[in-house]
C-alpha cells in the first residue's frame, strides 16, 4: 500500500509540474491551507467547553474505569 502511496505522489507530482491553470493551482493552494486549519478554531463552543470539562474530570482525578464503561455501552460496541 505504501508503494501506492509513493506512485500517487509522484503521479501528482508529475502532473503539477506541467500545469499551468492558475485557477487550479489557487484551488490547490487553497486546499492546502485547509488541511493546515486547526480543528480547534473548527469546533463549536459548546464542543469546546466539552473536551476542557473532560480535560478537568480527567486532572481531578474523576474518572470512569473504561470496563465499568464498556459494560454500559456493550451493545453498540
Amino acid at each position: 500500500m505504501a508503494i501506492d502511496l509513493q506512485n500517487k505522489k509522484i503521479e501528482l507530482i508529475q502532473w503539477l509540474s506541467t500545469l499551468d491553470n492558475e485557477i487550479i493551482i489557487d484551488k490547490l493552494m487553497k486546499l492546502r491551507e485547509s488541511e493546515k486549519a486547526d480543528w480547534w478554531n473548527e469546533i463549536t463552543e459548546e464542543e469546546k467547553k466539552s473536551i476542557e470539562k473532560g480535560i478537568e474530570d480527567a486532572d481531578s482525578g474523576n474518572l470512569t474505569p473504561q470496563s465499568e464503561v464498556r459494560k454500559l455501552y456493550e451493545k453498540w460496541l
